[in-house]
């Protein structure tokens, strides 16, 4: 077998942008593979967990402990990531190891101090109630180090495309923990927190492992003969001495701080709502486990398509122009190249975020009923899911134009953004606060809506800036045409009308009914997208094309 081949999914980066488009193009793919994977699993766990503990532990481990891991190994890794993934004009692969080994200590001090944290500053759950939660906030703060532990192999396999990887240890990590759970909450369910405690340090056990077994395997067998590889031995994966050079690259080193700062804002924003209900308390635990649900079920799409996106995009641009450079140092064609793939993945996110929103409004009470029956389609929750569909729209705008704005933004307009980022975290506290006690839990949907309002103004501000007195527009034609917004807005009232009529008290087959009338109005509104949007349609099938060649 060859090299190409052992490898098999790899696209090579460089001299070749059309070749890093298919890269990111499959990587995109790919992890909509595994988001849809995670999120399927994760339904079918809280549909069937909720039949065996209480609401109360489902608030405490969707919304704590999973806050509390998310936020270390976001705070652990995401600036180093970041990092390491931006094209600079030189790197040595040894100064990237050596700088993403700094994960593991990075983690450390982030699980202890937040551990502390979450252990003595927050209010617990009652323990005769609830017994484990010390417990289980350290098994949360393990598995994050137990990730860090492969974060320098998974920027080596981002670097070099390695993209069916990161969804192969992703998923058989998540397939493990979510069949563990399952077993211990059936067998053995007096444990309470526990046998999620003991879950969660599996999973990062098992996508660790996935890591070092598929590269000490891949070195030992076409390490010395894939001349793109940068590594022939497996002690390379590890911290070693650069001779001449520094232990890490100063460049990269002072990014990872700018992106540090950077990171914490957006964590911060983007877990914000749950920050706000973990600290101030404004909802208890019972009510925490219904709105992650609810919250899980808004955002699939978010996750599922405009995640993914986000990501590809970012390694596409940062990859394709050089950090830091201003737009008339850059080479031409991959400016045109830039700009082209912008303008479509922003028609794209916008049709998409609006496609989810109008049908979201009339399919709101059904997909609840369908998913956790009365228990979700009573009170807030359709109302709650119904304005998740406009956050996801929004998500996507931001989402798309930020990947851009990462990519090509030089440290000092980094570190100047990081200070607009306090603004907008102020902003969003205060707002959410304000909203949620007039709104309630929707109160911090709207919240999250008007600060990535702002960031979009903000990144639509800078990418303006960066193709001014140029050719380039690539703003110019993000609205949908006419006929695409006209057949939305008929659709919208079409289905509004089959709910009041149809659905949902008129048994099973006006559900199938109201459901077909939706079908339809899809059906017509992707018609009119395919005749009338000929160039993100013409975009598609190019990178469809260039998905299976490479």
């Amino acid at each position: 077998m060859s090299s190409v081949q052992g490898r098999g999914d790899k696209c090579l980066l460089v001299g070749d942008d059309k070749h890093l488009l298919a890269g990111a193009v499959k990587n995109a793919s790919y992890s909509m593979v595994l988001q849809l994977l995670s999120r399927m699993l994760t339904f079918a766990l809280n549909a069937f967990v909720l039949r065996y503990i209480s609401r109360d532990m489902l608030g405490v481990v969707n919304i704590r402990l999973t806050l509390l891991y998310s936020t270390t190994l976001f705070l652990a890794t995401e600036a180093f990531d970041k990092a390491c993934l931006s094209r600079l004009d030189t790197h040595n692969w040894s100064q990237v190891i050596n700088l993403m080994w700094c994960t593991v200590p990075a983690s450390l001090v982030v699980t202890g101090v937040l551990g502390w944290v979450w252990v003595n500053l927050l209010e617990n759950p009652e323990p005769t109630l609830m017994p484990g939660y010390s417990v289980g906030v350290a098994s949360f703060a393990l598995a994050t180090v137990l990730n860090c532990l492969s974060q320098p192999l998974f920027v080596l396999a981002q670097k070099h495309m390695f993209v069916k990887l990161k969804v192969f240890s992703q998923g058989i990590a998540e397939v493990c923990k979510s069949v563990l759970t399952v077993f211990l909450v059936i067998y053995f369910p007096s444990l309470g927190l526990y046998n999620f405690a003991l879950a969660q340090v599996v999973y990062g056990v098992v996508i660790s492992l996935v890591y070092y077994v598929y590269f000490i395997y891949y070195i030992v067998v076409y390490g010395k003969k894939d001349d793109t590889f940068p590594f022939t031995s497996v002690s390379q994966l590890f911290p070693t001495s650069t001779r001449d050079l520094p232990f890490i690259d100063p460049r990269q080193a002072w990014l990872t701080v700018s992106f540090f700062k950077q990171s914490f804002l957006k964590q911060l924003l983007t877990e914000g709502e749950k920050y706000v209900m973990t600290i101030f308390g404004v909802l208890t635990f019972a009510d925490q486990g219904i709105y992650d649900i609810v919250n899980n079920l808004g955002s699939l799409a978010a996750r599922l398509i405009f995640q993914p996106i986000e990501e590809s995009g970012y390694l596409f641009f940062s990859q394709l122009l050089t950090h830091g450079q201003p737009r008339d140092k850059q080479k031409q064609d991959s400016c045109a190249l830039a700009v082209d793939v912008l303008s479509c993945l922003l028609k794209l996110v916008v049709l998409t975020g609006a496609i989810i929103l109008v049908f979201g409004m009339a399919y709101s009470y059904l997909a609840l009923d369908l998913y956790g029956g009365g228990l979700l389609s009573t009170g807030t929750g359709p109302v709650l899911l119904r304005w998740y569909c406009l956050y996801v729209l929004v998500i996507a705008l931001n989402g798309t134009t930020e990947c851009f704005v990462f990519a090509t933004m030089s440290k000092q307009e980094v570190d100047r953004y990081n200070q607009k980022m306090v603004v907008f975290s102020l902003l969003f506290l205060l707002s959410s606060l304000l909203l949620t006690s007039v709104c309630g839990s929707v109160g911090f949907i709207l919240a999250n809506c008007l600060n990535m309002a702002a960031r979009i103004a903000h990144s639509i501000y800078y990418i303006l800036q960066y193709f001014r007195g140029s050719k380039f527009k690539p703003l110019h034609d993000v609205i949908p045409h006419p006929a695409v917004i006209a057949s939305l807005l008929a659709a919208l009232i079409a289905t509004l009308a089959s709910e009041r009529i149809l659905c949902c008290d008129q048994g099973l087959v006006g559900r199938v009914l109201h459901v077909g009338v939706g079908g339809i109005c899809l059906l017509a509104v992707l018609a009119l997208v395919y005749l009338k949007e000929t160039a993100l349609v013409t975009f598609i099938k190019q990178q469809y094309n260039n998905w299976h060649k490479h």
